[in-house]
Formats: structure tokens, sequence, C-alpha cells
């Protein structure tokens, strides 16, 4: 069920070492461009929520374009301060986006896929590039590439916007990245497998390079597939972890809530309503995230929730708003879940100074137009 949906993008014009070694630099130059410009940090509790839109003509999206359009307006609509909306889209597709957000939410930088959860760096505050998985590329001979090239293309960005964004070897996607910021997270057995290492190794890698102190490794509830942790649980506070009911395989949630425990010490955990639905799917060779209430976008101030136009949708409401001290702000993801994603999949999340370069960025480039 813990699933996004690819499409096949073109293959990268340098290796992917040498766009790495780019994503590192310009630390102490961002810092100086930070404060030359005049500019402190977003307030301490905002969040700047980035999405993608699907180049036009896209063939892959060509027959849902105007849904993923529709989610777009109605997740940005709901998104209100202190946390803000930034979408990057092609020429095409930007006056139809700032005619109805404004030009200021809007800024042309294409990408090659509208999963930027994925393919994002991971973590909002000190974030840090995995390396994109093939599998988040629909895997195959050309995958590895096809995943370099969709990273590659944000890479560019962050670089020409002086983001002080670290880069790890480590095979993952965000979608297989899910933290509380207090120490916390949970990955699926895929980082293992991806990176060649043992549960022992792969925690001490992942320590090191994002500073958690407990981690849980799940087996997903798909296997072969992405395998993505956000599609399974969502911590919507600090040490309260979300995740899907099993009532159809008792010795799977047995293991699965085991497997956090033993992981994650101390950390509550909550079932909530699971009615997943994979009647309607746009790729048949993916699933669909319908139903699939932990795909959850959590904020320091909010949780944007998804919404199906079911009736289990007011009792997820009440039941992660009874979990959690944040405000739960539903928002309908039925125009996209058939194609195995929402509210999170779609979201990369930044906060403090990297998201002020990078507001910054679009500004200046909105001030050139």
């Amino acid at each position: 069920m813990s699933t996004r949906r690819p499409v096949m993008a073109r293959k990268p014009s340098g290796n992917y070492a040498t766009a790495g070694r780019t994503i590192l630099r310009r630390a102490l130059h961002a810092v100086a461009l930070l404060f030359a410009s005049g500019c402190m940090t977003l307030p301490a509790r905002a969040e700047l929520i980035v999405l993608a839109a699907p180049i036009t003509g896209d063939p892959y999206y060509a027959e849902v374009a105007g849904e993923i359009f529709d989610f777009h307006m109605a997740f940005a609509k709901a998104i209100t301060e202190p946390d803000q909306v930034l979408i990057l889209t092609d020429e095409g597709a930007y006056d139809r986006y700032a005619a109805v957000l404004g030009p200021e939410k809007v800024l042309v930088a294409p990408m090659a896929d509208i999963w930027a959860r994925d393919f994002a760096p991971s973590n909002a505050e000190d974030p840090v590039y995995f390396r994109y998985t093939a599998a988040g590329q629909g895997g195959g001979y050309s995958g590895q590439d096809d995943a370099d090239a969709v990273q590659i293309a944000l890479a560019e960005l962050t670089d020409a916007a002086d983001m002080t964004i670290r880069a790890t070897h480590l095979l993952n996607d965000g979608g297989n990245f899910v933290d509380d910021y207090a120490g916390n997270a949970v990955v699926s057995t895929k980082f293992l497998t991806d990176n060649d290492l043992t549960k022992d190794e792969a925690r001490a890698a992942l320590q090191r390079v994002t500073g958690i102190k407990h981690v849980a490794f799940i087996e997903a509830d798909e296997q072969g597939g992405l395998e993505h942790a956000d599609g399974v649980v969502s911590f919507v506070d600090t040490n309260t972890l979300v995740i899907n009911s099993y009532p159809e395989d008792p010795a799977y949630a047995r293991q699965f809530r085991a497997d956090l425990e033993l992981g994650l010490p101390g950390v509550t955990i909550r079932e909530i309503v699971t009615p997943y639905d994979g009647s309607e799917i746009y790729d048949e060779r993916f699933g669909s995230a319908c139903g699939l209430y932990t795909n959850a976008l959590v904020t320091p101030e909010r949780i944007y929730l998804p919404q199906f136009g079911i009736p289990e949708d007011a009792t997820a409401l009440a039941q992660v708003r009874a979990a959690t001290t944040r405000e739960v702000v539903p928002v309908s993801s039925s125009q996209v879940c058939k194609m195995g994603g929402g509210v999170r999949c779609m979201s990369w999340q930044l906060r403090g100074a990297q998201a002020r370069v990078l507001l910054d960025y679009a500004a200046s480039r909105q001030a050139r137009r």
C-alpha cells in the first residue's frame, strides 16, 4: 500500500558523483547571502512546503494533469501561515498556477517528476540528499540513470539558489524516511537491501548522516515495489506514531508492531482506520494510496491529513486529533491517490535558513520576469 508512482525521465547530462559534489558546497556563501539580503529565517515554527507540477505535455500524466492541478490548488489553499507553499512549474504551467495562487507562490523550475518527497532532501531542519533509488522511477535497466536525472534537476535548483544541503551516497527515497525531529525514525528494510547493510550497520549509518537516535526497520506492507514507510506510519507528535491497521493480516500486524516497539523505545503507537482501496489504479504496474491516512504531512503547527470522500474520513480525523496537539487540516486527496501518493508524497519540506534562501531566490527570479 505504501506507494507513489513514477514516470520515466531523461538521462542525466553528467554523472551523479559530480552532482553530489556540487550539492555539498557553498555553506558560507549561503549564510553570507542570507544576511547580506537583510533577511532572517522564517518564524521558528514555520514550514515551507514545496510542490512540483508535471511538465506541460508529459504523456505519462496527460490523462490526470487536471486532477493533479486540482489537488495542488486544494492543498495550497489549505496551507496557511505560518506555513508557506511554493510550487515549481515549467513556463507552460506557470500562468495557470500563478493566476490562482499569486506569482509569489510559483517558481519556474521544471522538475522531471511530481513526487518531490522522494527525490528531494530528507529532514526539513537539516536537509540531506540521499541518492534517489531506481525503484522510484520504475526500476529496470535504466532505472538508476532515470532516478539520477530526476534528482539532478532538483540539485541544479538548490545549487542555483545557493542552498546549503548535505549529500550522502546512501540509497533511499524520502518516502522511506519518516522521523519526528526528536531522534526517532522509521525506515523499511528496503534500505538494508539497497545499501547491502545489516541492521546494525544501517542504524549506525543513519545515525551518522541524520543524527537520529532510534530507528525501527519494518517490513513494508508491499514487497517488490517502492516499500516506503510513509504510507504505513506517521509521527503525529513527538514520541507519538500512528500506524495502519491490518485486521486482514494479523500475523503481519503483530510483527509490524513488534518491530516498531523494538526500534522505538518509549514511543506511543496508535492504530488508525485504514480503508485501503485498490479498485482504481492509474498505472496497472503499481498500487494505490487511497485510504492511507498515514501519508499525512506533518509540520510544527499542523498535520495535513488526506481525505478520500468516504465515511472513514471522519473517523481518521477524530483519531488523529486525539493523538496530537497539532491542528489537523483535512486535504482532499481523492484526485491523486489512484496514482499511488498524496499529501506527503508530493511535498518537499524546508524550515529555517534554507527555506528563506529558496524563497529569496524565488522572489529574485520573479522580480526579473
